[in-house]
């Protein structure tokens, strides 16, 4: 593993949360290709996605969503009675975050004000894999303790 500990890995380890490190070739930025790279099912490797009220509003929602699936912009503004959501551009993900895409991690970011939000459908999973905040170095873990940690609220995103 690296020299210094990515933050998620030092968060869940001073909370004493169980959970398995997973790495990968550093250079892999799409979840579909950590699940082929992990062995894990698409379903419950999460990608973190930064999306913002469109025209910019306040801080972005961190949104995780399976590897598998697509992010319904317009049902999600509705959901969380908004006009109108799109995704940050890269660049803007990163300042927003202090992360790299590719390593942008909910777990990373406590305390940091982002509101997180779930898929309904990766609460019916018993652990998912998410980034551990670093390019290349993901942790899996039980959905009960990302949804405590996080205080992610379920909503369908898909």
């Amino acid at each position: 593993m690296t020299a210094q500990k990515p933050l998620a890995v030092r968060v869940l380890e001073q909370r004493k949360v169980p959970f398995e490190l997973f790495e990968f070739d550093p250079l892999i930025r799409s979840a579909a290709e950590v699940a082929r790279a992990t062995g894990m099912p698409p379903a419950t490797v999460l990608k973190t996605l930064v999306i913002e009220q469109d025209p910019p509003r306040g801080k972005p929602f961190m949104v995780l969503i399976p590897a598998d699936a697509e992010v319904n912009l317009r049902a999600l503004a509705v959901s969380l009675g908004l006009k109108k959501l799109r995704m940050a551009s890269h660049v803007d993900a990163e300042r927003y975050t202090g992360l790299k895409v590719g390593g942008i991690s909910a777990l990373a970011l406590l305390g940091r004000g982002f509101a997180v939000l779930i898929d309904e459908s990766a609460t019916g999973q018993q652990q998912v894999l998410v980034s551990a905040g670093q390019r290349g170095l993901d942790v899996l873990l039980q959905v009960s303790d990302l949804l405590e940690l996080t205080r992610a609220r379920p909503v369908p995103v898909s």
